[in-house]
């Protein structure tokens, strides 16, 4: 089992920044990719970003490029979302998860086994 907290979540005016984080307990995280997922307002929940075990590989859905930057220290167990130049579109419930993918499979919620309990971001314009 894994147990994972995001935390780093807040109110930010549009152009600003945020860094997530996600820490997680029980087993390590270099067994698994880890990916960040939001959903918004009325919104299903989306993918944002990803990272494969060992950290070489990394996705983002084409919203976020360039603007977010996924991070992972498997030392330390955690996975940080550094996220820049925010939107106010960018406002969601910020999720982070763990599971056995790989490569465009990353990005389907399916795919990941354990989930955090989320952390608010929300981008005032």
């Amino acid at each position: 089992q894994v147990q994972l907290v995001e935390s780093g979540g807040g109110l930010v005016q549009a152009g600003g920044s945020l860094r997530l984080s996600c820490a997680a307990s029980g087993r390590t995280l270099r067994n698994y990719a880890e990916g960040w997922f939001r959903q918004g307002p009325g919104k299903e929940r989306e993918f944002v970003t990803a990272i494969s075990r060992g950290g070489g590989y990394t996705y983002y859905a084409d919203s976020v490029k360039g603007r977010f930057t996924i991070s992972r220290d498997n030392a330390k167990n955690t996975v940080d979302l550094q996220m820049n130049s925010l939107k106010p579109e960018d406002t969601a419930v910020y999720y982070c998860a763990a599971g056995d993918c790989s490569g465009y499979g990353c990005y389907d919620p399916e795919n990941y086994d354990y989930w955090g309990q989320g952390t608010q971001v929300t981008v005032s314009s």
